[in-house]
């Protein structure tokens, strides 16, 4: 029987979602914790906007929204959690009763404790049949050729240092590279001292092409990138 609208699947599929921080293809959660979202799961994940889910090539990538965040958040708040049995479930029970009691002794949210990684090799998503042979290169960039090729279409598109720049412009000139490579290079950027993403401030200027191109970090959608001068 579902937990509170959510089975034990669901709920662990929003954990895992939650500990990776960033989207993520079907590929890699069953390489990486051997678990899918596909059939009826996604679906009802999708149905529920807890999960985002859209196809690149031939597989689904999928991300946390803003409310499958919440949702989790509170359900680790309120210990309203399915039921897991055996050795393994009480370890997991266990982590996830300390969980929010560590964020309320620390003071931060689900968002701060779980950060992509900066090392997640997103070409293992891609397949041999979704890349034609001119994006073999690509998908194979260094992280520095990576952040160098942000900087510059940023430097494209500024006004002037220090401009803020839309990340619908940003991503029409790096076309060519994967998404997910561009959304976790940028996750990464923002660590530094010189680089911000922030929400677009009035949501009502918004356009489709601007909510599609924003980059999900900590459970917030940014829609603009700011580089310091040098």
């Amino acid at each position: 029987m579902p937990h509170n609208g959510l089975s034990l699947p669901d709920f662990s599929a929003l954990v895992v979602l939650a500990v990776e921080a960033r989207e993520v293809s079907n590929t890699e959660l069953k390489q990486r914790h051997k678990l899918t979202i596909d059939g009826q799961r996604r679906h009802r994940l999708n149905a529920l906007k807890l999960v985002e889910s859209r196809k690149s090539g031939r597989v689904f990538l999928h991300v946390l929204t803003d409310a499958g965040w919440a949702r989790l958040a509170e359900d680790l708040r309120t210990g309203d959690i399915p039921p897991q049995t055996g050795s393994s479930g009480a370890m997991a029970r266990a982590l996830l009763d300390w969980l929010p009691r560590y964020m309320r002794r620390t003071d931060q949210s689900l968002a701060d404790v779980f950060q992509p990684d900066d090392e997640s090799d997103e070409t293992g998503d891609l397949e041999a049949g979704d890349l034609a042979t001119g994006d073999l290169a690509t998908g194979g960039l260094a992280t520095g050729g990576l952040e160098a090729r942000v900087r510059g279409a940023y430097a494209e598109l500024a006004q002037s240092p220090g401009a803020w720049v839309g990340l619908a412009g940003l991503r029409a000139l790096l076309a060519d590279l994967p998404r997910a490579q561009v959304d976790e290079t940028l996750t990464r950027m923002e660590r530094l001292p010189d680089v911000n993403l922030v929400p677009e401030s009035n949501q009502k200027t918004l356009t489709p092409a601007d909510r599609e191109a924003a980059v999900l970090i900590g459970g917030q959608r940014k829609h603009l990138l700011w580089i310091g001068p040098a």
